[in-house]
């Protein structure tokens, strides 16, 4: 059933490792299954039902690619999503059917992008260039410098390249240096080398005094003492802060406002943020936005069977999950440095406790997991309402993100 399905995302990266998109599939534990036009007509609604609503596109600049067939290219579901932002993939096959080639014409003087999938590069005509927007291709690690001629000629044309099944930060610099954005596959979960630190920088020990003295609610004024050592850190907390969309109508003007409008506990989770932020190391900024996806994400999954303040918990569960890889220390050694409830160091350390599910399939959803059912499943939570969960995080977290 269709309404089984769940989505998986895969975030595209600039030459720079800036996110400037996503794609959108169905979780496939089969890698042989061939595409449905129903499957990705419904995907293709439900995505747009949830980036979408009165103030437009909700992710801003990013672009959103999905896969297609020529039955999809006369979608009503089309229409719902900004043409701009919006990139189709077909395969080069389907480009032998005049009707095929008219439709694309069409949703190109529309403004839609069309990617082109199962080409060789080195072969191709010249006149598919004036019907795609993108090339898919592969590194070859192995024919460095062929490759890069071929690249370097499409350079000069409008094309996009996008590289798939990039699987290593080595391989990533390769399709940098050559002009390429890239779909990172696993890779948005891995630390670059040369991130890690010896030890947490002054930075980094400031935001945990101000989480420990948060936990134990210190009067404002000490609060306010300990932030004033650091102009640089109150700017950037009261970005985030600001960034969020809590709904409130004022902005927040100092750390004394938002513990007035907000309290106590939201000041922690941005808080966890920025000591995740903090690293002097050079982590990848796609890391940070996967780590503020999967906080936010099994906060929204925990809101619909707990209290609200319970749930919160999750996203620092979810932020913590990945500070050890965001920081280059070990987990143990992250968790020694601040004291966190035990239910949520459960958690982390076992994926068990009333947590562990939650940010169990918070992960899951990040990968093609099989486990994914099960566990939402194991919740009593529907498939429609973890995607829709999971959309809902990446907006949040891509609003928190831009303001880093």
């Amino acid at each position: 059933m269709i309404e089984n399905n769940f989505i998986l995302r895969e975030p595209l990266l600039d030459p720079k490792q800036k996110v400037i998109g996503f794609q959108f599939s169905w979780q496939q534990t089969n890698s042989e299954s061939k595409l449905d036009a129903e499957n990705l007509d419904y995907l293709l609604e439900f995505v747009a039902g949830h980036l979408n609503d009165e103030d437009g596109f909700l992710i801003g600049n990013s672009l959103v690619f999905l896969e297609a067939l020529p039955e999809l290219l006369h979608s009503e579901s089309l229409k719902l999503f900004p043409a701009k932002n919006t990139v189709l993939i077909l395969h080069k096959k389907y480009f032998a059917d005049e009707s095929v080639l008219n439709a694309v014409k069409q949703l190109r003087a529309d403004g839609f992008g069309i990617c082109l999938r199962g080409a060789e590069v080195s072969t191709l005509e010249r006149s598919f260039f004036t019907f795609v927007s993108h090339i898919e291709v592969k590194l070859n690690a192995s024919n460095f410098a062929s490759q890069a001629k071929i690249y370097g000629a499409l350079k000069q044309s409008s094309i996009r390249m996008v590289a798939r099944d990039v699987a290593t930060w080595q391989d990533f610099d390769a399709c940098s240096a050559l002009g390429l954005e890239s779909f990172v596959g696993k890779l948005h979960l891995t630390p670059r080398p040369g991130s890690a630190q010896k030890s947490l920088n002054p930075s980094q020990t400031t935001i945990l005094q101000l989480m420990e003295m948060v936990r134990k609610n210190a009067d404002i004024q000490q609060l306010e003492l300990v932030v004033k050592r650091d102009a640089t850190l109150a700017y950037k907390l009261l970005r985030y802060i600001n960034s969020a969309g809590f709904g409130l109508r004022t902005e927040i003007q100092s750390l004394k406002h938002a513990v007035q409008m907000l309290g106590y506990s939201p000041l922690y989770r941005w808080l966890t943020v920025l000591l995740a932020s903090a690293n002097t190391g050079g982590y990848s900024p796609v890391l940070l936005e996967t780590a503020i996806v999967r906080g936010r994400f099994a906060e929204l999954l925990g809101q619909m069977q707990m209290p609200k303040a319970e749930a919160e918990n999750l996203f620092v569960a979810g932020m913590f999950s990945l500070l050890d890889r965001l920081l280059g220390l070990p987990m143990e050694e992250v968790l020694e440095t601040i004291q966190l409830p035990d239910v949520v160091t459960e958690a982390l350390l076992t994926r068990g406790g009333i947590y562990g599910p939650y940010l169990a399939l918070s992960e899951a959803c990040e990968l093609n997991s099989m486990l994914v059912g099960s566990l939402a499943e194991s919740l009593k939570i529907a498939a429609e309402d973890v995607n829709a969960a999971h959309l809902a995080a990446l907006v949040w977290a891509k609003n928190v993100a831009d303001a880093a």
